[in-house]
């Protein structure tokens, strides 16, 4: 009976609905838009006080059927009445359906107990969304929290409001406020499509004033959002600037690559946790984020790009953990205790720095004991797929498919089988890879290898230093002329990867690196928590012993041995700390070397770890 009842309303509601549109489009609506469009000023005026309260009762009794059917979408005619009426009538209007439509509502639940099978289509979407609601107060921001949320109807919100214990002057109050961004929003869309009939805007202008119009609204509600509603959020995954990040972040990236995901695992990890991922390229901080919809987790990222102007703000919104790279950073383990005892999940990136050629970077600051310590399950994740869609060497994004799984749970109760050493050698198996080609993807560029003559700075056949170079998908050598040809999943013709070609000049740097030095003159920046503290120019050397800087103003030296890696750009700077400065060294000739200090400075920490 309860199933045939709310149909019969559904029904009617529905009949109803659609002769009021009806009676709008050919009484209202259409003969109005006819007389905008002929310039008949005088004519559309005639019209409006012809019908009188026929069209004002139109508007508003639509506006409260549509929240009462809930399917039915509000937009239409708050942006029809916008066209019909000056602003503050058509906003006046379409409120007060609102609240009547609301209060058809109350009624229905609060009275006959009477739920909508739309509304329960909704329900579980709120639901998800409704753990803050403890009081009155609660009640009521969550209820304007919904209005402000997008995809989610007026009439749901209002069934959803009637189901709780908020008194009808309390509930139609928040509903009467809580709806006028929207309304105001399409009412001035309508009002603007009313300037473009009359031809008082051009098309450009008008599709211009729409957008600013949207964006207006969602900066309305982000602001309610982020400073209202989810303030003691602020500094953490749940902040309503990491579903803002992470929403534009898809929807700027969804269509750059195919991501396939499994998180399968994922269910046998208890939060929070350790989440160690392998680092293939600059975006795997977003991938991570995709693998569950509900995945919030804080990441530890490098110090010096979250504390860049828009990125420092950013970051300390959603709770990212700065890392100093390479160096032993107190304030990196706080920030992990810190998240770990509010129950965040935590993300890290063991090789704390991207691949050069496709292959797992040697990790240097081994943390098993730290894990053990804490004692928290960690979740190893792969992502392959992601090297060759942007490599350190190339300025171009290549679209490619790229896969993140996880691909294993140590459990806490686990962790003490394990010595330091055991955990070590574990995470830096599950975390391996190489990623030089695809056999999936197919790269049809025309410019495949352009740039790599940055990273495989010397050649591999002959030895030469600085004498390769790139041409469209061709790789060679001015010095012994030998030439090799990317093909479309990035082989070369002679069957090796770019992961081979630099195995073997890191082969040929090693045999050298006993006697090897190197110099050269250097510009260099100094940061200090991402502001540049000074500019200058020195000179800088390195071998197996020692790092040495000088300059007119300042000299220091540190021991090789206390450099676990150098971190650099191709084609640009190496960069190190010193103290709590942050050095970034660009050489002022052959800037390709770059790649050379980097590398040396794995080697020299290779042949201590023997």
């Amino acid at each position: 009976m309860k199933r045939k009842a709310e149909k019969i309303i559904v029904l009617i509601s529905v009949i109803i609905v659609v002769c009021l549109f009806a009676f709008f489009l050919k009484s209202i609506l259409v003969p109005f838009i006819k007389c905008e469009i002929n310039n008949d000023v005088e004519g559309a005026r005639q019209l409006l006080r012809s019908k009188g309260a026929l069209g004002f009762f139109a508007v508003s009794l639509v506006e409260a059927l549509q929240m009462v059917v809930v399917f039915i979408p509000a937009e239409f005619i708050q942006i029809s009445s916008g066209l019909s009426y000056p602003f503050p009538v058509a906003l006046l209007l379409c409120d007060l359906g609102v609240c009547l439509g609301a209060t058809i509502i109350f009624i229905l639940v609060r009275t006959f107990k009477y739920s909508s099978s739309a509304y329960e289509k909704n329900k579980v979407k709120i639901d998800k969304l409704s753990s803050k609601q403890k009081s009155d107060k609660s009640v009521v921001l969550f209820l304007y929290f919904l209005f402000f949320m997008p995809l989610i109807p007026f009439g749901a919100i209002c069934y959803y409001g009637s189901s709780t214990r908020l008194k009808y002057g309390k509930y139609i109050l928040t509903v009467a406020t809580g709806v006028i961004p929207s309304i105001v929003t399409s009412n001035l869309m309508g009002a603007a499509g009313k300037a473009f009939i009359k031809n008082s805007i051009p098309i450009p202008l008008l599709i211009l004033i729409i957008v600013l119009l949207a964006a207006v609204l969602f900066a309305v509600i982000f602001v309610f959002l982020d400073r209202i509603y989810f303030k003691e959020n602020e500094g953490t995954p749940d902040s309503v600037v990491y579903s803002a990040v992470k929403s534009v972040l898809n929807f700027l990236r969804k269509n750059k690559q195919k991501l396939t995901v499994d998180a399968s695992l994922l269910k046998d990890a208890e939060v929070p946790y350790f989440m160690l991922v392998n680092h293939e390229s600059f975006y795997d901080f977003y991938y991570v984020a995709m693998l569950d919809p509900d995945l919030r987790v804080n990441m530890v990222a490098n110090e010096y790009y979250i504390t860049r102007p828009v990125l420092k703000t950013l970051a300390g919104k959603i709770g990212v953990i700065p890392k100093k790279l390479f160096t032993k950073d107190l304030h990196t383990i706080g920030g992990i205790l810190g998240n770990l005892k509010r129950g965040y999940p935590v993300v890290i990136f063991p090789e704390g720095r991207l691949s050069p050629d496709g292959r797992m970077n040697r990790i240097a600051e081994k943390s098993a004991g730290f894990y053990k310590r804490l004692g928290k399950d960690i979740v190893f994740v792969k992502i392959s797929g992601a090297y060759l869609s942007k490599p350190k060497w190339r300025r171009r994004f290549y679209k490619s498919d790229i896969n993140v799984s996880v691909t294993r749970v140590i459990k806490k109760d686990e962790l003490s089988r394990y010595s330091e050493q055991e955990l070590n050698r574990i995470i830096e198996d599950e975390l391996y890879y190489e990623d030089s080609g695809s056999e999936n993807t197919l790269y049809k560029q025309k410019d495949k290898a352009k740039g790599l003559e940055n990273l495989i700075y010397r050649c591999p056949d002959c030895g030469a230093l600085y004498t390769t170079y790139s041409n469209g998908c061709s790789f060679g050598c001015t010095s012994c002329g030998k030439i090799r040809t990317l093909n479309e999943r990035y082989v070369f013709d002679d069957g090796s990867r770019i992961s081979d070609l630099y195995g073997k000049i890191t082969e040929d740097e090693r045999k050298e690196a006993e006697n090897v030095k190197i110099s050269t003159n250097v510009r260099t920046k100094v940061f200090v928590k991402g502001k540049v503290k000074r500019r200058g120019k020195g000179f800088c050397s390195f071998d197996k012993n020692e790092f040495r800087f000088t300059s007119d103003d300042e000299e220091f030296t540190i021991k090789t041995e206390n450099i676990p890696a150098l971190a650099f750009s191709c084609n640009d700077e190496f960069e190190l700390y010193h103290g709590e400065e942050l050095y970034y060294f660009y050489p002022c000739e052959n800037k390709r070397q770059t790649a050379r200090w980097a590398l040396l400075a794995d080697i020299f920490a290779e042949a201590r770890d023997e």
